[in-house]
């Protein structure tokens, strides 16, 4: 062995260059803070940089607490699968039965056109076509401005600064009555999906989805610091979030940390972006899927159960309108990255456009926070800041995370 490389599989050198990258982002000041986690073949590195606040105080530590915005979508469809194995769902089953709201769906004629130009769905919405987040309903750039998303935003069901979910029953109601901008199935569309997958596994289980996700998957893999809300005696831990103006760059928070939005439990428990996290607990989870569902001696996930996650479920017509949204609004995403498909709550790369490999699967959440598992190199990385997407800052950053840890790799 040489100097150079090391035994774990990241030389030495590009864990240095990684860390001076990470700290050009601190020390620009666009970044106050960040925690990143590397790990491959058993070794893990962390880098906690900067502070908690743009103006200085605490540190950011191993431990802090980061609101995970859309990262927490490849958490939260875990329960689902739990329930897939356990044949209490099927995935060619339609949703009426626990989703009554859902049945009967009229469907807009035009995606863009008025809410009463309708006609009946073709066929009910399935738990497939939740998963995949084909059922018909979504947030999509090319409909921004389009009725039946001004309608989305105008209902409150969809989680933004500012917004108040109500509780999931009402919520399911405002959604019904709401046409379908696609035929169940047909268009891959964003995150109101995986908002409905929690009410779904509260309505089969009988119990909240926050406490079906933490019997299963949270406590079985010691993610303890992970949930929708940060207890008091936690709170510190927990940074302010910030939107920079996206013309001067001037740091604005969106969220305090004490009498914010997470500083109690909220009546919405939001899988599609209301998960706080640390890259320790993140580190577990994407463990356990890295292990095929395995965590050291207890089974989490049934192995196909894994593997149905992390492929890509998207049809080629479906994959071209994913495509031409990462190729076409890049401008818009501030380059958020081409990741190719979609499996379950996550994205999957099909094909190389960048340093990451075909098969690495994870996601991105628009407060700054990255979270991927590489199966090819048995590579997990995590990259966790509180600044959000209004400006290029984070995203950039999460890019030169990428590049460095990539480029870090040594066999």
């Amino acid at each position: 062995m040489t100097t150079e490389q090391s035994d774990r599989g990241f030389s030495e050198t590009g864990l240095r260059r990684m860390r001076e990258v990470l700290a050009q982002h601190v020390e620009s000041g666009k970044i106050p803070g960040l925690v990143a986690l590397v790990s491959r073949n058993g070794e893990t590195q962390v880098e906690a940089l900067g502070t908690m606040r743009h103006d200085g105080g605490a540190p950011m530590r191993r431990d802090t607490i980061f609101r995970m915005a859309s990262t927490s979508k490849p958490l939260a469809v875990a329960p689902v699968m739990i329930l897939l194995d356990e044949c209490k769902l099927r995935l060619d089953d339609p949703v009426d039965q626990w989703l009554p709201e859902l049945a009967d769906r009229k469907v807009l004629k035009r995606a863009n056109g008025p809410l009463d130009d309708t006609v009946p769905a073709r066929r009910p919405i399935t738990v497939r076509d939740l998963l995949t987040s084909t059922f018909g309903l979504g947030v999509e750039m090319t409909l921004l401005g389009s009725p039946i998303l001004n309608a989305i935003f105008a209902q409150g069901i969809y989680d933004t600064p500012g917004v108040e979910l109500p509780e999931p029953d009402e919520w399911m109601r405002r959604l019904g009555t709401l046409p379908l901008s696609y035929q169940p199935g047909e268009r891959w569309q964003y995150h109101v999906s995986n908002e409905v997958l929690g009410v779904l596994v509260a309505r089969v289980t009988g119990k909240t989805f926050e406490t079906f996700l933490r019997e299963r998957i949270l406590d079985p893999l010691g993610m303890k610091d992970t949930g929708f809300y940060v207890p008091a005696n936690k709170i510190d831990r927990l940074p302010p979030a910030y939107a920079p103006d996206p013309q001067t760059g001037q740091f604005i928070v969106w969220d305090e940390a004490t009498g914010g939005r997470y500083s109690q439990p909220p009546a919405f428990q939001a899988g599609g972006g209301g998960l706080l996290s640390t890259v320790d607990d993140y580190h577990a989870y994407l463990g356990m899927l890295l292990n095929e569902g395995m965590h050291g001696n207890e089974r989490i996930l049934s192995r196909p159960a894994v593997q149905l996650m992390t492929t890509n479920h998207l049809t080629p017509e479906q994959q071209s309108v994913r495509d031409a949204m990462a190729k076409n609004n890049v401008h818009l995403s501030h380059g958020q990255g081409q990741h190719g498909g979609w499996g379950f709550g996550m994205g999957v790369r099909t094909y190389r456009g960048d340093y990451a490999p075909i098969g690495q699967f994870g996601w991105d959440g628009g407060s700054g926070t990255s979270t991927y598992a590489d199966p090819d190199n048995q590579l997990t990385g995590i990259l966790l800041t509180q600044v959000g997407m209004t400006t290029p800052d984070s995203a950039r950053l999460i890019h030169d995370f990428w590049t460095t840890v990539y480029q870090a790799i040594e066999d």
